[in-house]
């Protein structure tokens, strides 16, 4: 794929951290290839995007963290459009399922360059679309406890200090029930399209993005035991081996608690619900990426430490253009 004129970028001139600044310093020093657009306020990144997208603009980028990725996405979702994606946030855990570059802006660049296109299945939660994963109950009240001020001050730590809180609280009743008719019930709902969550955790090891199915782990208890569970599932290679935890693989799913309870996709606090839909979207997601995820040396240091399997997972094929 050639691209001749210079691509929009879609990015958050706010953005304070270090890797906020860098990435503008990035994109002034290839304005040439560039169309920047900042956004003003929240939401403003998903009506740019939605607006080229009309437009039947080729590739958009997305220059940032996972909150301007989730943005860029939604105005996206239903169109031909590419993905293009800058990373410069915190996580950044759909650049590196897609075996993006984090660690060089340059390098990501290079991969948009080239030109590769893979589509991903895209799906959505009550409406609101999502790429890698969601979450419903203890994960999403998280996100909703930490505040902006906090992350920008303290990075990571912020969601931890936001979790210790969090933990202490009674948690809700949720049933839920698969696109086959099967029926579970637990306390907290995870829903992976790909398998890693929070950076370079895989949490869903059968998840693959391609394929049409949501990998659902549901917990079964609250608390610190949540907490460990997921811990010392991590270090046997799998959450779902804990008998605290269910693992589903379905094509959609609902769930309903006992009273509201808050939710997220792909980070993104989106509102409080007592029942949740969650279901794949007619179109795929088309994305700028390599062929296959790319480990860096802190997933090789954490795999090792955690003492995750050796061997690779396969790497994903592209479905055919």
């Amino acid at each position: 794929m050639a691209i001749s004129q210079r691509y929009p970028v879609i990015f958050n001139p706010k953005a304070r951290s270090q890797k906020g600044a860098r990435v503008l310093r990035f994109l002034m020093g290839h304005a040439n290839r560039f169309a920047l657009y900042a956004t003003n306020h929240a939401g403003e990144a998903q009506e740019l995007a939605a607006r080229f997208a009309a437009a039947g603009e080729l590739v958009v980028i997305a220059a940032g963290g996972d909150g301007t990725l989730n943005e860029v996405v939604s105005g996206l979702a239903g169109s031909n459009t590419i993905l293009g994606i800058l990373p410069a946030g915190t996580m950044n855990v759909f650049a590196r399922e897609m075996g993006i570059p984090c660690d060089s802006l340059e390098r990501a660049f290079e991969i948009i360059e080239h030109g590769l296109i893979r589509e991903v299945d895209l799906f959505e939660a009550n409406g609101s679309p999502f790429v890698q994963m969601a979450g419903v109950g203890f994960d999403a009240q998280v996100i909703e406890e930490t505040t902006w001020e906090s992350k920008k001050r303290l990075g990571p730590l912020a969601y931890l200090l936001a979790a210790v809180k969090v933990l202490g609280e009674k948690p809700p009743k949720m049933e839920i029930i698969l696109a086959d008719g099967r029926r579970d019930t637990g306390v907290a709902v995870l829903a992976g399209n790909g398998s890693l969550y929070g950076g370079q955790f895989k949490f869903f090891r059968n998840a693959n993005n391609q394929d049409s199915k949501l990998d659902v782990l549901v917990y079964k208890e609250s608390g610190y035991r949540l907490v460990l569970d997921s811990l010392r599932g991590l270090a046997l290679g799998g959450i779902d081996l804990m008998e605290s935890t269910s693992y589903f693989q379905t094509e959609s799913f609902t769930v309903t608690a006992d009273r509201e309870v808050p939710v997220e996709v792909d980070g993104e606090w989106i509102g409080r619900f007592q029942e949740v839909r969650f279901k794949e979207t007619p179109h795929h997601l088309r994305v700028l990426a390599p062929d296959g995820p790319l480990a860096g040396n802190f997933a090789q240091t954490l795999k090792t430490l955690l003492s995750w399997p050796r061997h690779q997972p396969e790497l994903q094929t592209s479905r055919s253009q």
